[in-house]
């Protein structure tokens, strides 16, 4: 923190932070841990550092409480409250950097300083590992060949049990066999812990699957760390001939030939290196809606809730929000008539400006829609292509990592023109985006479950999308029965917007686009001690 408020008479106050989660359900503030406390002082560095689960999908209130420590009491309401900072957990990873820098509020009338916080992802075991083993002089097991060696990885247990872990391929009918590089999690390798025993096993392949056991080797993932050395060629044992016979080495050796580690980047990775995430939203005006006037309409304009509209809208965009600098956010219709002239348009800016169809923030795109609804006139039919065209042009233009794009297409239902469609999500898939299709209403879904890939990957006149770039799901899925539409909300957020990181990777990843690296970390400016003479 910086300039905090000073509530000792004789001193500096003795700041202490206080993190606070809150539940989605019942807005209930639960504390999650405090700092340590930092005598004297209104510029604290607190090192003690809040480990929390991260999901890209759920939006995670957060809330940090300041206070001067004047007792060793336990019970914050004995200490001087210094101020509040509200923020999302999504707010500080999707700043420049994974850095967030705010005032803090909640004295009326004083300036109570800032806060900045940073977030890192723990990157315990991001890593993975190419190997590459051969062997020499194994111990022939097979009556009229040579063996037929394939080696077996375990990595140990807490309780000293051996899990399985890796299989090589079987080279056939030699004692000297070189097997082919193999790539394995170090998570899976070792869980993490790079001193843990892993047990190599080598056996003999049989065509019935009563493979013969040739012997066996441990290692652990710090000495094979050392990569192709002295320190890696392995004698296999055999223990039962090593108990009879006094004369007996070993059955041959493996020797490790290459060591590869490899790093799997993150979404976050990206996001911190200053990758923004562009929300465009795209509403059904279509007339299946019914009269916006009357309650059975799903764009009734209701005064004191929500229509399914503007409920999938907040949900999924109040956390998009967080992943874009600017806050501005192009909100297009489709389905409807325009004044003056009456023409049907399928993509026409709700703000009512086509050059600049940008709204601030969510609550902007939330008026603009108010506003079309009152001007236009619903009509039809139901085209999908021409907003999935719209945003392709601009994410088309983007081939450097920097920026992605999400669509977000709010629809009643029956889709007019699947063949475009699926031609544009063909398209859409060569370029950095995303689609969202919520279905709200009582209307038969089933021609959207087919553009959504996750059973049969979309296609078009025989060509087929690059990646699975689409995710549909039924509003009514969402409805809370008990009518807790916070509930339904965070729901229908968490499961469309889940697929969206490993969406946006699979584009990285085939573009062989790498996350720039994140700006320099925050130094504190020293503090220059001046003493009176």
């Amino acid at each position: 923190c910086r300039n905090l408020l000073d509530r000792d008479t004789f001193s500096k106050s003795d700041p202490i932070c206080v993190l606070y989660t809150q539940a989605i359900g019942n807005k209930e503030w639960r504390e999650f841990g405090r700092t340590e406390v930092i005598d004297n002082t209104l510029n604290p560095d607190f090192v003690r550092k809040f480990i929390m689960d991260y999901f890209f999908e759920e939006r995670e209130n957060l809330r940090f409480d300041f206070y001067d420590v004047d007792s060793k009491s336990p019970n914050l309401s004995k200490h001087d409250f210094l101020g509040q900072m509200f923020c999302t957990l999504g707010e500080i990873v999707g700043s420049q950097g994974s850095r967030l820098e705010k005032s803090i509020v909640g004295i009326p009338g004083k300036k109570c300083g800032t806060v900045i916080v940073t977030a890192e992802e723990l990157g315990c075991c991001r890593d993975s590992v190419l190997m590459q083993f051969c062997a020499n002089k194994l111990d022939k097991k097979d009556f009229f060949g040579k063996s037929d060696p394939f080696l077996v990885f375990h990595r140990s247990n807490e309780d000293g049990s051996f899990t399985i872990c890796h299989k090589t391929e079987v080279v056939k009918n030699t004692l000297n066999p070189v097997w082919q590089a193999f790539k394995i999690s170090v998570r899976a390798l070792c869980n993490g812990d790079y001193d843990r025993t892993i047990k190599v096993e080598v056996y003999d392949w049989d065509r019935d699957g009563s493979h013969d056991f040739i012997g066996e080797f441990t290692t652990s993932y710090r000495e094979l760390s050392r990569g192709q050395s002295q320190f890696n060629v392995y004698e296999v044992i055999n223990p039962k001939k090593k108990g009879k016979k006094k004369k007996y080495v070993n059955s041959g050796t493996v020797t490790l030939l290459s060591f590869l580690i490899e790093t799997e980047v993150s979404f976050l990775d990206y996001i911190k290196g200053g990758t923004q995430i562009n929300f465009t939203v795209a509403i059904d005006f279509t007339a299946s809606n019914g009269n916006p006037l009357q309650p059975t309409s799903l764009h009734y304009m209701n005064p004191y809730q929500l229509n399914a509209y503007g409920m999938a809208l907040r949900a999924v965009g109040e956390i998009i929000q967080d992943y874009d600098s600017d806050k501005m956010f192009p909100a297009l219709g489709f389905g409807a008539r325009l004044p003056p002239d009456g023409r049907v348009s399928h993509e026409f800016a709700l703000n009512g400006n086509p050059q600049n169809p940008y709204c601030h923030g969510i609550d902007g795109v939330m008026e603009a829609y108010y506003r079309s609804l009152k001007s236009v006139q619903l009509y039809g039919p139901t085209n999908f292509a021409p907003v999935i065209n719209h945003v392709a042009r601009y994410a088309a233009s983007v081939k450097d990592g920097s920026q992605y794009f999400v669509l977000l297409i709010i629809t009643d239902g029956v889709i007019s023109d699947m063949a475009q469609t699926k031609e544009s999500i063909v398209n859409a898939s060569k370029h950095p985006m995303s689609i969202i299709i919520v279905g709200v209403g009582p209307a038969e879904f089933d021609a959207m479950e087919e553009l959504d890939g996750d059973v049969v990957r979309i296609s078009s006149r025989g060509r087929f999308a690059e990646r699975d770039i689409v995710q549909f799901v039924p509003f009514r899925d969402y409805i809370d029965r008990s009518g807790n539409h916070v509930l339904s909300m965070a729901r229908l957020a968490k499961d469309v917007l889940a697929e969206i990181p490993e969406q946006f990777l699979s584009y990285m990843r085939v573009r062989g686009i790498k996350p720039s690296p994140a700006p320099p970390p925050y130094t504190p400016p020293i503090h220059v001690l001046q003493t009176q003479i």
